[in-house]
């Protein structure tokens, strides 16, 4: 006796379905029949013509990548190449066909940012990198990446990884930008801001968080403060130059305190930023009169400028010596005036961006920045 014409319609629609499934699975797992490995996929006959086997095999060679072993400096703007040789131990009597990538380990650990790719003579750039990087290959043997107008987030460390086959070898660059940390604390007041809203904070300025390595060079060339912030890697922490009992205690050492690793969203403490050398010129508006706040963004942009940002302020005193003993407002709310000779009636002793906080009333001058 046959089955009704619905229920062999019904059983055709379930075997149909789970023959997709079947090719869905066998076709998920390749690209091509290429397997996955290290971000690319892989042609298995490309270097090993003749034995069939998917693996490649040395036979005793050994692929070596050799990267600086000191940091690159630099500053905000600049070109800059990242070295990066490989060669074969022993040579190989034939040149073989490798791909190269490069890409930009992150503060906090997790997977690293893709920055360049390279097989043959294509290469491919990814996300802000786009457009501002090239591989340089002027020698057998070199794979170095050249970084066009250098950013503020481009500072870190660099991995640059070599790919014969399913063999690959790798090296680590480090470029470090030239710059100034300040800590920063919104106009309502001292911690009030989470992990997110610290790294908000500090864009908003010019700058980007500070990482630990940056707060402690800070430290070693006298950064004093007392108040906690947040950095890079998600950690909260302080420098004291002078030990004194509200910070931590005359006992303890100075050095760079640490609260460790703090939740991201529901804790809060200042913040500390960094900035770098500017593109432009950040100056005092030469004029008798004084400003509101509104006035003074006025002001700078009937001068053709803008009313210049905190770490556009903390830039020009730290690299260009802007001393200047007049308050005068920045984008923030906040009036503030740079001091590279200390004097007398221009605030402490020592060399610093002197603040006036974030007044509600009064009158102050105004710093532009104008862009060369």
């Amino acid at each position: 006796m046959g089955l009704p014409a619905s229920c062999l319609q019904n059983r055709l629609q379930v075997m149909l379905l789970s023959l997709v499934a079947v090719i869905l699975l066998q076709t998920d797992s390749s690209f091509g029949g290429l397997p996955f490995y290290n971000g690319f996929y892989y042609n298995h006959v490309m270097n090993d013509k003749g034995n069939g086997d998917r693996e490649i095999h040395f036979s005793g060679i050994k692929l070596v990548v050799e990267t600086p072993g000191d940091p690159i400096f630099t500053h905000r703007g600049a070109n800059v190449t990242l070295s990066c040789q490989y060669h074969y131990d022993p040579p190989l009597d034939k040149p073989r066909k490798i791909r190269i990538k490069w890409s930009k380990l992150r503060e906090d650990s997790t997977k690293d940012q893709d920055v360049l790719v390279a097989v043959g003579p294509k290469h491919r750039s990814f996300g802000d990198f786009s457009g501002r990087t090239h591989l340089q290959q002027d020698s057998p043997g070199e794979a170095s990446l050249v970084i066009h107008d250098l950013r503020l987030h481009d500072g870190g460390k660099y991995r640059c990884e070599v790919i014969d086959g399913l063999e690959d070898e790798s090296g680590i660059v480090d470029l470090e930008l030239r710059g100034v940390v300040f800590p920063y604390q919104p106009h309502h007041g001292r911690y009030m801001l989470n992990f997110h809203e610290a790294k908000k904070t500090c864009e908003e300025q010019d700058a980007m968080i500070a990482s630990f390595e940056q707060l402690f060079k800070s430290w070693e060339e006298g950064l004093d403060w007392c108040n906690a912030g947040w950095l890079a890697d998600g950690t909260v922490q302080y420098p004291i130059t002078l030990s004194r009992e509200p910070c931590g205690g005359r006992a303890m050492a100075p050095g760079v305190r640490s609260y460790g690793e703090r939740h991201k969203s529901l804790h809060h403490f200042d913040a500390f930023c960094f900035s770098s050398y500017l593109k432009g010129e950040v100056y005092y508006l030469s004029q008798a009169q004084k400003f509101t706040l509104e006035e003074a963004k006025q002001a700078c942009q009937d001068d053709k400028a803008e009313i210049a940002k905190v770490g556009q302020l903390y830039a020009a005193w730290q690299f260009h010596k802007l001393d200047r003993c007049d308050a005068g407002w920045l984008a923030d709310g906040s009036a503030r005036y740079p001091i590279v000779s200390p004097r007398p009636k221009c605030g402490p002793p020592e060399p610093g961006v002197r603040s006036f906080g974030f007044p509600k009333h009064g009158k102050f001058g105004a710093y532009c920045y104008k862009v060369n």
